[in-house]
């Protein structure tokens, strides 16, 4: 078994503002395994440090000793069970070695059930009215059903009505505060920001007992989903808000996000899947893990490669949705192309 890592770097066409700070490039880890017979996979290790508290040098370290004892597991003819100590280093693997495994046997997808296309949401980037506008309006122009807005950055109230004006009533708009705000202030943020018609508003306040609470306080004037809270298991499973937003990176991979959604399902809760602006691997694990989950899946934040300069783009998006990559494995290649 060979195995290489490449860290690579993506541009942001312009910056992107969130409540934590401004991105201007994304750097990942792309793992890629060959087998003796000559198939290979891949996988993506994409910790966003501001978003998961983690470095990408922290996920290579936990890879490197991770792919010694996978060469040793193979050539031992052992089973090899991921478990690096950090679920950005295991979604690498997961996806990789799955892919590998399905690209050997000639089979399409991850062997997940997967296929068909995914409802993904446009993302509106610009902090001005007019510019969301615009932004929002082109969106819905090509189809998109559902728009995201990042929240807690500035004239909130102007951009998200500005954005409902640009797209009629029959868009959704989806807002995201990544735990801007105390628990008192994403309730006053939130009922100033209901009359726009908010289809849901994910992390206004980081923990569970905090979403909660906000849940509570708000009585459905505007859903809430965990995001970022979402990392910890207990939190997902727990019930406290009516969308969980699920990420391979997060969870350890494609499989065990398919499980995790199950468990808070069970728990009440709507599930669907984002990426951490990943690249084309993160995303295409995305779509096979939300096409997984079934056709009521919410919109999916998966329509974000083209926030990248100098990248193509092998998502179509075609009234607002994408085809699930049709094989085998994973259905990409690297370098994407």
């Amino acid at each position: 078994m060979d195995a290489q890592l490449a860290r690579v770097t993506y541009r942001f066409r312009r910056p992107i503002t969130t409540a934590y700070g401004e991105l201007t490039e994304r750097d990942v880890l792309v793992l890629r395994l060959r087998d003796p017979a000559g198939y290979e996979g891949i996988g993506e290790a994409a910790p966003l440090a501001p978003y998961h508290g983690v470095m990408l040098e922290e996920a290579r370290h936990a890879l490197v000793p991770a792919l010694a004892d996978l060469k040793e597991a193979v050539s031992a003819g052992e089973e090899f069970v991921i478990d690096t100590g950090l679920p950005q280093a295991d979604a690498a693997l997961d996806v990789a070695l799955a892919d590998l495994a399905a690209r050997a046997a000639h089979q399409a997808g991850l062997g997940l059930g997967e296929g068909g296309s995914v409802p993904v949401n446009a993302t509106v980037a610009a902090t001005d009215r007019a510019g969301a506008s615009r932004e929002a309006a082109a969106a819905a122009e090509a189809g998109f059903g559902t728009v995201k807005l990042k929240v807690g950055v500035g004239d909130d109230a102007g951009r998200v009505a500005a954005v409902r004006a640009a797209v009629g009533s029959k868009v959704a708009i989806r807002l995201d505060a990544n735990g801007a705000w105390t628990i008192d202030q994403a309730v006053a943020a939130l009922r100033a920001l209901a009359p726009s018609r908010i289809e849901l508003c994910e992390e206004p306040v980081h923990g569970v007992a905090a979403l909660a609470k906000v849940r509570e306080r708000l009585r459905g004037e505007v859903a809430i989903a965990m995001d970022e809270s979402a990392a910890d298991e207990e939190a997902v499973t727990s019930g406290a808000c009516e969308y969980v937003c699920l990420k391979v990176a997060s969870c350890g991979g494609a499989r065990p996000l398919v499980d995790l959604a199950a468990r808070a399902r069970h728990a009440g809760s709507r599930v669907y899947v984002a990426s951490t602006y990943d690249g084309p691997v993160g995303i295409a694990a995305g779509l096979h893990a939300a096409a997984a989950l079934g056709p009521e899946t919410p919109a999916c934040g998966l329509a974000t490669l083209g926030l990248f300069e100098g990248i193509g783009d092998p998502f179509a998006v075609r009234d607002g949705r994408i085809e699930v990559p049709a094989g085998p494995g994973l259905g990409v290649s690297w370098p994407a192309g």
